[in-house]
């Protein structure tokens, strides 16, 4: 008879096979309410599973990140069965759990509506109330494929069909609606309170644009209505932010249908590029890391050397010329290993540090392209530290110092780290592993940082740490990363000679900071919400006069500011002043200077923030030199 092990390590026996909820239910009749699902030794399953060996069990209520993801999948349900209700020949196909929701993809005669989601979710709502029982059934497979077939839900038919194995398959059914699932679900549909459908997208089945053309109805559900509430307003955020919108707005970049997922750069956008790059590029200057460029395309033969063929070729652009195959670098790394090459390099010569602002082709789907967050042309800040084994820890120590202070210049301030350890399917000793993930380990104890272990995702050359940024509403971005690299080195045939006078492969280290160039801009314009500090606004101060008579003190003004390398410009066009300042607002310039009468008689000028503060009046230079503190210190109240 089995003995339960609950998470507080005490036991409870039982005379005969026992539910998660009647072990819920021994324990007291308020878990026995909130239980949602129970986790026997490490797996989800349903309320009603029976255990019948001695087992650990956790009981899975609403506070677990497991429970939310119960409910998440049993709300993809409800929308099916809602669908069905509403839309009887609407077939239905796959339902998963995704970040902060779920979806479910539907096949139907014609496009669903606005007003169709609306009317489904207060079916989804109906059904909660009517407290379904879901129950879990076994049935043998061509049972289940017979009984779909007769409900005219062919694509679950083909679902099951396409499952390996003859196992047995699993069924949920609530009320007169029964889906194909692993689960597990809730007990009930009245558990599910709280949820909200989104959005209607495209989506072919399977994956595969030759198959049909589906329609993927987005939904979220949450434990609690504030975190929905909280949720739903960080969207609206979100939607205001959207870089795409803003970089039309502030006239900075377009994206058009003659080169998908590739940016034409305004002059406005470039001046963000322009500060962005020669900042970092004066951060190398100051770290030892010299720059380099090398060529967009490389012969086929080097890639396949370098295992990028092998592995990296269906996202590669390629061309042909003179009986020579050739393909448009999607990296940068094997193109620095032939810089490294040319020269026998000593031990005295490392670590040696190459950068490159590279551009980088990858021939990503039409359909992940994503403004400037997911585009085919690319350029990364991106560097390549060799070394020796014994000048690891040092290089990883030197580098993390440099990436926290490049977020805080950006103006985050808060990093996230994971570290990836060795996996399954790797190359190089297990003392080599042993060494360079104890010297990723020690680096990150030395700079006293928090990370996630990340067991088993590393490149299959080495361990890695990827550093990810969270922006002021509390989104996170993948941004930095610093990987080992034991394997194209010598693959690629690069060494150096040792103090023993050997001959050795040198450690690589492939670092980028930003990562992508164009990327980043996205997140920056997303986290100022366009509103961007001083010293990356591609127009810093605009001087506005009131009347003409103030044109050219407006005029004098400006050109001082050039002159101190200010980025200003005045507009003396006859239009009000508050019509002025509002445009400009709209905007986003970071300063306004407002000169009248007053300001001509007394030489000085009335300065306002793009938050609408009013600075009063001030010498021309006192402001100068205020605007240079702030771009110098990265820095702004504005």
């Amino acid at each position: 008879m089995p003995v339960i092990r609950l998470p507080d390590g005490s036991e409870r026996k039982f005379d005969q096979p026992v539910t998660v909820i009647e072990v819920a239910a021994s324990i007291g009749t308020g878990l026995a309410r909130a239980a949602l699902a129970g986790k026997v030794n490490g797996k989800l399953v349903d309320t009603s599973g029976r255990i019948e060996v001695d087992s650990d069990l956790a009981i899975v209520t609403e506070k677990d990140v497991e429970g939310l993801e119960v409910i998440r999948h049993s709300s993809a349900h409800l929308l099916a069965h809602a669908v069905k209700e509403l839309f009887p020949e609407a077939q239905v196909t796959i339902g998963p759990v995704v970040e902060n929701g779920f979806y479910y993809d539907f096949s139907y005669k014609r496009a669903f509506t606005l007003e169709d989601l609306i009317a489904i979710e207060k079916r989804m709502t109906e059904i909660s109330k009517r407290d379904l029982k879901i129950e879990r059934k076994v049935w043998e497979r061509s049972e289940a494929i017979k009984f779909f077939k007769n409900q005219s839900e062919h694509y679950k038919a083909q679902i099951i069909e396409a499952i390996p194995g003859e196992e047995d398959v699993s069924l949920y059914s609530q009320g007169n609606f029964t889906d194909l699932c692993r689960g597990p679900h809730v007990p009930a549909t009245s558990r599910l309170k709280i949820f909200k459908l989104m959005k209607v997208a495209g989506a072919y089945w399977r994956g595969d644009s030759h198959n049909e053309m589906l329609q993927r109805i987005y939904g979220t559900a949450w434990t609690k209505k504030e975190d929905q509430d909280a949720y739903l307003l960080r969207l609206e955020e979100a939607e205001k932010r959207d870089h795409r919108k803003l970089g039309k707005q502030l006239d900075l970049f377009h994206i058009q249908e003659e080169a998908p997922g590739m940016v034409f750069w305004h002059p406005n956008g470039w001046i963000i590029w322009q500060q962005v790059e020669q900042y970092m590029r004066k951060v190398l200057q100051d770290n030892a890391y010299q720059e380099i460029r090398t060529p967009q395309i490389l012969d086929k033969a080097l890639w396949e050397r370098s295992g990028h063929w092998e592995n990296f070729r269906e996202n590669m652009f390629t061309t042909h010329s003179e009986e020579r195959n050739f393909a448009i670098k999607p990296m940068n790394c094997p193109g620095h290993i032939q810089v490294f090459n040319q020269g026998l390099k000593s031990y005295r010569d490392l670590p040696l540090r190459l950068a490159e602002f590279g551009s980088c082709h990858r021939n990503e789907p039409s359909g992940a392209l994503h403004g400037l967050m997911r585009v085919r042309t690319f350029t990364q800040d991106d560097a390549h530290i060799f070394c020796t084994e014994s000048q690891i820890q040092d290089e990883v120590v030197n580098f993390i110092d440099l990436l926290q202070k490049i977020y805080t210049d950006f103006g985050f301030n808060e990093i996230l780290v994971k570290l990836s350890t060795r996996p399954q399917m790797r190359v190089g000793s297990e003392r080599q592993w042993d060494e360079a993930e104890t010297a990723l380990e020690l680096a990150l104890k030395h700079k006293k940082l928090i990370w996630e272990v990340e067991a088993g995702e590393g490149a299959f050359y080495g361990p890695k740490i990827d550093f990810s940024l969270k922006d002021s509403i509390g989104r996170v971005w993948q941004c930095g990363t610093l990987q080992l690299d034991f394997s194209m080195p010598e693959r690629l045939g690069a060494e150096f000679v040792a103090e023993d006078n050997t001959r050795r492969v040198p450690v690589m280290l492939h670092r980028a900071i930003l990562g992508s160039l164009e990327r980043f801009i996205g997140i920056l314009i997303e986290n100022h919400a366009g509103a961007l500090p001083l010293w990356l606004s591609p127009n810093q101060v605009v001087v506005l006069n009131i009347s003409e008579r103030q044109a050219d003190y407006a005029k004098k003004i400006t050109e001082e500011l050039k002159r101190n390398g200010i980025r200003a410009h005045a507009d003396l066009r006859n239009e009000k002043i508050p019509y002025k300042i509002r445009e400009y607002s709209l905007q986003k310039l970071p300063y306004q200077i407002i000169v009248g009468s007053k300001e001509v008689a007394t030489q000085s000028v009335a300065v306002r923030t793009r938050s609408g503060s009013d600075l009063g009046q001030m010498s021309l230079q006192v402001f100068i030199e205020r605007l240079k503190i702030e771009i110098s210190t990265k820095i702004g109240a504005a």
